[in-house]
């Protein structure tokens, strides 16, 4: 993030977040040092909140005990935002791709104090998990906040939000479903936009460009310290329609 970058320091150093299915890894891991608290979390709480990586497509049904929508993320962070949106929306569940192990045993730390039943994380490569575990038409809502934006132009091929990513993350939504992103690099927002509209599978679900922050998605402390300094925030949304 940018959010996702000003926690680079603390989360992980991205070695090509533009790998799309089975090329090169979107990210390299780099642990940080787990906190007793993350640890704790992850120690006692993956049993139930937690998913191991395979090569299989999870049942969502089966992995929530209930039919629900399905939220999935992508690079939650240490998780603050991703756990307020369960909370505040019991009758969805979300599904959070984290490769950061500090990030997952923070947000499952929140998690567990909130009581939330209707969250499940997995530490592993967002990309292999879309390819071999995410089945197809079975999300309603897939979300990207504040990626790495790469913004020196050498490097924007590294950006995760290319043609060949929204191709592969598009079956993975039923019809109707729903990208949203957000960015608070204004050329990341034009180049996401220029990306999502040559879709031929999606529309924009707003009548203008860029959609207002929705109000199901937090706001950031870092979101919150670039508005006091006048930085812009995109958000985009865009609905799946065949």
């Amino acid at each position: 993030m940018t959010d996702q970058e000003n926690q680079a320091s603390e989360k992980t150093q991205p070695v090509g977040e533009a790998r799309y299915m089975r090329k090169i890894r979107s990210f390299v891991k780099r642990e940080g040092r787990m906190t007793n608290r993350q640890q704790t979390a992850i120690d006692t709480l993956w049993a139930t909140m937690g998913v191991d990586y395979q090569e299989k497509e999870l049942d969502f049904t089966e992995l929530f005990g209930r039919d629900a929508p399905v939220v999935l993320e992508i690079g939650f962070g240490m998780g603050k935002s991703l756990v307020e949106m369960a909370k505040n929306a019991p009758e969805k569940n979300f599904f959070g791709i984290e490769v950061h192990g500090p990030g997952v045993g923070a947000c499952l730390a929140d998690a567990g104090e909130a009581g939330l039943t209707n969250l499940r994380v997995i530490n592993h490569d967002a990309v292999e998990v879309l390819e071999f575990m995410i089945p197809d038409e079975s999300l309603a809502t897939f979300q990207l906040y504040f990626p790495d934006p790469w913004h020196k132009a050498r490097h924007h091929k590294r950006r995760i939000v290319q043609p060949e990513f929204i191709e592969n993350m598009r079956p993975k939504l039923a019809i109707g479903g729903v990208i949203h992103m957000a960015t608070d690099w204004e050329n990341y927002a034009e180049h996401m936009l220029e990306v999502l509209k040559a879709a031929s599978d999606f529309k924009n679900s707003c009548d203008s460009d860029y959609a207002p922050r929705p109000e199901w998605r937090p706001l950031t402390k870092f979101e919150n310290r670039g508005n006091n300094l006048g930085h812009g925030v995109w958000d985009l949304l865009f609905e799946r329609i065949s």
